[in-house]
């Protein structure tokens, strides 16, 4: 990007015109900055970076004030055009930035301000001290820069290309060498070739004679394979023939078993009118037994009475509960085990909302799990009893399901010890399941005849629901 330096009111107050005309008078024309190699302007960039912080704070134009800030690797990339622009419009900023890079310089900067140049100097670092202090003969100067950059341009154009030319020659002579190299190496194959196209002659020879031979042979076993279909064809006529006997026995024996499968379908149809009429007798006496003892239907259920009062009665297990436990971890049992008639499905509330929906809230675990286990009363008409900890804590519960009843343990008892107090009041011979991953409660329930399965289980069942 070449640097130009357009006219500006300040260069008055530092770079003084000699000769100025009058008012009215015609001003002298203002010649156009010169187009700078690369390298000069870069250089120039370069040497303004390095001595931009140095200088005062006020004597900073305000474009540069944010570059200037910048750490030394990143001002002269990021910032090169602003730097750029601002010598070629500023030539106040110009002169202060020429006075530091002067004094860096030493001697070179000394003598390019008197118009000379060392013969040893670098072209570039002079043209960039002349465009800078702008001494007497500094196009000059820059012009012979750019001179001396072209020439080493060209310079290393022709180093690269003698270059470039010796490694052809060098490449050309290490192919000459490979192609002789390559030339022996086919002679050789083609004299190994020669032998070997010999010796597969001979081959050819040997394998025509065994072909010949194998020919013969062949007739003879065609021969053979024709005698052996005819006696094939003789079996499987005979085997047809046995086939067609063995279907005419398994129709008969089909024929048998459909008289066998009408009659014992006959004598079951006799041992189920036997069995309605036992089971019908059984119904009737028990009306009877009901109507006698004079039973009215009860609409409150044991664990209600545990529900309602929390009353702990110690004591030894009912007599028959062994007869109802079973140890049972199987996933699969919780549908057989629910379809078992007037069956009571008791929860361990927090133990299944845990390792199920952990990640909820507890107010949207307990919501979560009682609407889930309303499904299943719905479903399978069982009674369902979900036990919380801590009634203390709870405010606003939302009404449960027709079917389940919702208990919170009081303060001084956990969930556990209700579990297990509703278990001990079911009577003896009622299906009792409790849901429970503690391995304590199942432990307990177990010895009161109670079903334990673990909460996988249930999460189970409630994601088919």
């Amino acid at each position: 990007m070449p640097l130009t330096e357009p006219h500006d009111d300040r260069s008055s107050a530092e770079e003084p015109v000699v000769g100025v005309p009058e008012t009215g008078e015609d001003l002298p024309t203002v010649e156009p900055e010169p187009a700078l190699p690369e390298p000069v302007r870069q250089r120039i960039v370069t040497l303004t970076a390095t001595v931009l912080p140095g200088l005062p704070a006020d004597e900073v134009p305000v474009p540069l004030r944010r570059v200037a800030k910048f750490a030394p690797n990143r001002r002269a990339r990021l910032g090169a055009p602003v730097i750029a622009a601002q010598l070629t419009a500023d030539p106040l900023f110009r002169q202060r930035v020429s006075a530091r890079v002067l004094v860096d310089a030493g001697d070179l900067g000394a003598a390019v301000v008197e118009g000379t140049a060392p013969a040893a100097a670098d072209p570039v670092e002079v043209a960039a001290l002349a465009y800078l202090a702008r001494p007497r003969g500094w196009r000059e100067l820059i012009e012979a820069s750019g001179e001396a950059v072209r020439a080493e341009a060209d310079s290393a154009v022709v180093a690269e290309l003698v270059r470039e030319a010796e490694q052809r020659a060098t490449r050309a002579e290490h192919d000459r060498a490979v192609a002789r190299v390559e030339a022996e190496k086919l002679r050789d194959e083609l004299a190994r070739v020669r032998e070997e196209l010999g010796q597969l002659r001979e081959e050819a020879r040997q394998l025509t004679r065994t072909l010949r031979e194998t020919q013969a042979r062949e007739r003879k076993a065609a021969e053979l394979l024709a005698t052996e279909r005819g006696r094939a064809a003789r079996a499987a006529a005979d085997a047809d023939a046995e086939l067609r006997r063995a279907r005419a026995r398994l129709a008969e024996a089909e024929a048998a078993a459909g008289v066998a499968r009408a009659s014992a379908k006959e004598a079951r149809s006799v041992d189920d009118a036997r069995l309605w009429l036992l089971l019908e007798t059984i119904g009737q006496a028990a009306v009877g037994l009901r109507r006698e003892l004079a039973l009215d239907p009860v609409d409150t259920l044991p664990a209600d009475f545990v529900a309602d009062a929390f009353a702990d009665q110690p004591g030894a297990a009912p007599a028959g509960a062994a007869t109802r436990a079973r140890d049972t971890d199987d996933p699969a049992r919780l549908d057989q085990l629910l379809a078992l008639p007037r069956a009571h499905l008791v929860v361990d509330g927090y133990n299944v909302t845990k390792r199920g929906f952990g990640e909820m809230s507890l107010e949207q675990q307990r919501k979560r799990l009682i609407t889930g286990l309303g499904g299943i009363a719905a479903q399978t008409g069982d009674e369902v009893t979900v036990v919380f900890d801590g009634a203390e804590r709870i405010h606003g519960l939302p009404p449960a399901p027709r079917g389940v009843r919702v208990l919170f343990s009081r303060k001084g008892e956990t969930a556990d010890e209700l579990i297990r107090r509703l278990v001990r009041a079911e009577p003896a011979g009622r299906p009792v399941v409790v849901v429970s991953s503690d391995r304590e409660v199942a432990d307990g329930v177990r010895r009161h005849g109670a079903y334990p399965l673990g909460a996988d289980s249930l999460l189970r069942r409630l994601s088919r629901s």
